[in-house]
């Protein structure tokens, strides 16, 4: 793959910055939570955190319909702890991402396999994962614990 993304942020006011990802869509916004910002828009580390959900829900999701399988609808939530470094400068120290599946694994055909490799195949989270630990959980819909196995 060559392809080269790229964004376009101009600033609307203080910290909020309107990104636009298209240039023929409306902008999404950013922005920092007060005191900086007004919180008109997602951080940067909101941005960070969805980024690698969405990357990781997409690849399981295309290595579920490579198997012809259905597992919607999907429901990806990610958090992150933010710390100190040994700077005392503010870092992501982690984040951690839950896929929610929307059927039961055992209807699944494949599904051990694609569990063991969809984050091999994930963009954001494999070039995010060297520098910061991303710790993923799938789960399907009756809330049995897929991945990792316990």
């Amino acid at each position: 793959m060559s392809e080269s993304p790229s964004v376009r942020l101009v600033q609307q006011s203080d910290y909020q910055f309107a990104i636009y990802y298209n240039e023929e869509r409306e902008p999404i916004f950013g922005d920092e939570p007060p005191p900086l910002g007004r919180s008109q828009g997602a951080t940067p580390s909101q941005f960070l955190m969805a980024g690698v959900a969405n990357c990781l829900s997409d690849s399981l999701l295309f290595a579920l319909r490579k198997f012809k399988q259905n597992p919607e609808p999907i429901e990806t939530k990610a958090s992150c702890e933010i710390g100190r470094n040994d700077q005392n400068r503010l870092r992501i120290l982690k984040i951690d991402v839950e896929i929610r599946i929307g059927v039961p694994g055992e209807t699944l055909e494949n599904l051990e396999r694609v569990l063991a490799q969809f984050q091999d195949f994930c963009t954001v989270s494999s070039s995010v994962s060297l520098g910061i630990p991303v710790n993923v959980t799938v789960i399907d819909s009756q809330e049995k614990r897929l991945y990792p196995v316990a």
